[in-house]
């Protein structure tokens, strides 16, 4: 009677307990399955639907074609758009496709035969080298601030690569890995480019570029005009730029002072640093009008990213000049009115008659690499900006 009675009291009491296991298991899982259903459909992004009017466009199409006066192509102000819209935000080819509809690959030839229009009809005039009118106002602004004889500022800058052949990698990648094409540039103070040398490996720092650069071809050739100043009381016969300290100590280039202690050292580092900046005020006003040049170039041909450069650096002066009336060192030319109030003076007249022998060219390049004059006229600068500013 015992064990029958236990019996019977077990069975109600497993059924119980297996009916209240069974039902916490199944909201358990049911509350696991929600919760895992709930974290796929946040991972899964909705798709991203874009309306783009196709019957529309074909609409369009339609109606141009069979008008009475047909538009079988596109319009050059279409294509031109499309070019200027991919120099100016560096975006892909295929972006300008609902803005204007046009292909990606008809937005890439639009863009190189953009460009090759703007340096077949505007490179002589926009890429020139500085006539004597150009030198003897980029004097008086050098002189204005505080360095007579000088003209430009030279540096270089780095366009990534993205899309650079695998085989070429290691020539044209530096220290951060990714390649790059280097542009040497000279600029002025109203950020104009006189002068543009494109298209070396990015493994080449300042001065190899410099050694296989053009920018002193017109001097060694006799071609470039005569420039005279005087520094502290001695005279000099030829026009420098201002660099940084990777570029040789020659008489065409001034650098910094690194660690200054004396006064006179600290205030000619600061003018020196300051004016400096003018090219690289320059590449930065560059990038920032044609995002293309500040973003990594997505062309494969290293001949087509060239003109790129090119039209992008003629379009930046264009602008350059027609806005130079704005620009706070305007009124140089007002100071000086006339060529003896300041000691930098250009002679007009070049004697072509010169032959560039090979005599004459390795006497001027001997001039260009003086490190003697360098030193020396680097002292009377020194001197010349604390007795100007050093109050």
């Amino acid at each position: 009677m015992t064990s029958s009675s236990q019996n019977n009291f077990q069975d109600p009491m497993d059924d119980a307990f297996d009916e209240a296991f069974d039902q916490y298991f199944e909201q358990t899982f049911e509350k696991f399955t929600d919760r895992l259903q709930e974290e796929t459909r946040k991972e899964r992004k909705k798709r991203i639907y874009i309306e783009k009017n196709r019957e529309e466009g074909h609409i369009h199409l339609w109606n141009d074609y069979f008008s009475d006066t047909p538009t079988i192509s596109l319009s050059p102000i279409q294509k031109c758009t499309a070019a200027i819209r991919v120099l100016a935000y560096g975006s892909a080819a295929d972006t300008v496709d609902e803005y204007l509809r046009l292909g990606e690959t008809t937005t890439r030839l639009c863009v190189e035969h953009f460009v090759e229009g703007i340096i077949n009809l505007f490179s002589d005039e926009y890429l020139r080298r500085p006539t004597p009118a150009d030198l003897q106002r980029l004097l008086h602004a050098g002189e204005y601030r505080g360095f007579p004889g000088m003209i430009e500022s030279i540096d270089c800058m780095h366009w990534e690569w993205k899309n650079c052949p695998t085989a070429w990698k290691g020539q044209y990648s530096r220290g951060s890995g990714k390649p790059t094409i280097v542009l040497e540039a000279v600029a002025s103070y109203d950020f104009g480019i006189w002068h543009a040398f494109f298209g070396l490996p990015g493994t080449l720092n300042d001065i190899n570029v410099l050694d296989r650069s053009p920018v002193f071809d017109d001097i060694i050739q006799g071609y470039a005009p005569n420039v005279t100043f005087s520094v502290n009381g001695r005279q000099y016969h030829m026009a420098y730029y201002l660099t940084d300290g990777i570029y040789p100590k020659w008489a065409t280039f001034i650098q910094s002072i690194s660690l200054p202690q004396a006064p006179k050292a600290v205030l000619f580092a600061q003018r020196q640093e300051a004016v400096r900046k003018d090219v690289e005020r320059a590449f930065g006003v560059l990038q920032a009008r044609f995002a293309i040049v500040k973003n990594p170039v997505l062309f494969w041909d290293k001949v087509k990213i060239g003109k790129i450069m090119r039209a992008c650096i003629i379009l930046h002066n264009m602008i350059v000049e027609d806005e130079r009336d704005g620009y706070s060192l305007n009124h140089v030319s007002e100071s000086f009115q006339g060529e003896e109030n300041g000691s930098s003076h250009v002679d007009r007249d070049i004697d072509r008659d010169i032959p560039s022998n090979i005599a004459n060219m390795m006497d001027a390049r001997a001039r260009i690499r003086d490190n003697p004059i360098h030193h020396q006229l680097k002292y009377d600068l020194v001197e010349h900006i604390w007795d100007k500013f050093g109050g």
